[in-house]
């Protein structure tokens, strides 16, 4: 069976730490999960480092080889400790990537060169205001990173189980079958379906002809529930993907004015360490505070978001 492939970005510090500890609490003994570990030392703004544009055999400054030995530091204590909690060698590689770009964008392209099924970052929790005024990485890889599936860890997340954000779109399908894909086997899994319902308006449900160009009109005919958020839908995608049904669990709706808000509310009060929400293409009007994926990954205090699409 081919491993499902993960890419964690590692910086030495205790946002990333935070970011293995969540890949241990999942698949610590899971020997169908690589873990691709990757740091990343930016020449950007050195003024010796331009030369390396048109002279790639010109040597590195003094400074990127000392990142580089410390990034090499950071990825060995890192492999150390996955090893020490139930990864095998075979699971794990290391790479330092020195870039003329900025980490962030480093890091996103190196995520889209790769065939990952997922990009992990530990982030630094500085809110709308703190990313505005002195950017972020994660808010970076939140607004370009559309290919690879995003998993933003923020603080510690002492829960394994899931929250699905459900709605009748196909992007809230394929986030559950990204879900379903990556925890098939974990025969311990628990995932809370939840749908939150808009106060003022609501998100117009897409048509039929839209989910059978993704799962074919047999499947659409016989599962699809449109009227009804598409919870049986989402079910029956995660037991396609080997998800028992015994741990999946339909949460009572609400509405609310705010649904990321209500969407961190339920997944605290039902004990969910991850909320998963598939998000529209990068293309799409969102308004200036941004989409209902965007607010909630500002929000989260100690839990992950996993972004898909």
């Amino acid at each position: 069976m081919t491993k499902k492939q993960i890419i964690a970005a590692v910086d030495g510090s205790i946002y990333s730490s935070n970011a293995l500890d969540y890949l241990i609490r999942l698949f610590s003994g899971n020997t169908d999960i690589a873990i691709h570990l990757l740091s990343i030392v930016s020449s950007a703004g050195s003024d010796q480092n331009w030369m390396l544009d048109v002279d790639p055999l010109r040597g590195q400054t003094p400074a990127v080889e000392r990142g580089v030995r410390v990034a090499e530091k950071y990825l060995q204590d890192a492999r150390a400790r996955l090893l020490r909690n139930g990864f095998g060698e075979e699971q794990i590689t290391v790479r330092v990537e020195v870039s003329t770009a900025s980490v962030a964008t480093a890091i996103h392209h190196d995520a889209n060169r790769g065939n990952y099924d997922g990009l992990l970052v530990g982030r630094r929790g500085m809110g709308k205001v703190g990313e505005m005024f002195f950017g972020s990485v994660s808010a970076y890889l939140v607004k370009q990173c559309h290919e690879v599936p995003l998993w933003i860890i923020d603080g510690e997340v002492s829960s394994s189980r899931f929250l699905l954000a459900v709605n009748s779109t196909p992007e809230s399908l394929l986030a559950a079958d990204h879900l379903g894909f990556m925890m098939q086997d974990c025969p311990d899994v628990e995932i809370c379906l939840y749908h939150s319902i808009p106060i003022f308006g609501s998100r117009q449900a897409a048509r039929e002809e839209d989910f059978i160009k993704l799962w074919g009109r047999e499947w659409c005919e016989e599962h699809l529930d449109i009227e009804n958020y598409l919870f049986h839908a989402h079910a029956q995608i995660l037991m396609d993907n080997g998800i028992d049904r015994k741990r999946i669990s339909q949460l009572p709706m609400r509405r609310d004015l705010d649904a990321s808000r209500d969407l961190l509310r339920q997944a605290r009060k039902h004990d969910c360490g991850t909320i998963v929400i598939g998000r529209r293409g990068r293309d799409i009007a969102k308004g200036f505070l941004g989409g209902v994926s965007d607010r909630t990954m500002q929000q989260a205090q100690n839990m992950a978001i996993w972004l898909v699409g």
